[in-house]
């Protein structure tokens, strides 16, 4: 499958043909990591990154937490 290198703003820019796209499992907006390798550009999906609840609850100290925070009264139609 061929495709031109055009410039795109101030950036060189690769239009991937759909049909590209569906055949190697990647979707519109999905994340990926370049990699530039021996003279290739290698294209590969990012991994997702799943958080642990209660690991990130446990990273809370008493030096990084902060205190009860306000925004003032109700303006509109808030529920309380």
């Amino acid at each position: 499958m061929e495709a031109v290198i055009r410039k795109w703003g101030n950036s060189p820019a690769l239009r991937l043909p759909t049909s590209a796209l569906k055949e190697a499992g990647y979707h519109l907006e999905q994340k990926v990591d370049l990699i530039v390798s021996r003279g290739r550009i290698i294209i590969q999906p990012l991994k997702k990154v799943e958080y642990d609840l209660d690991a990130l609850v446990g990273g809370v100290t008493a030096s990084n937490g902060h205190s009860e925070f306000g925004f003032g009264k109700p303006v509109g139609k808030e529920a309380l």
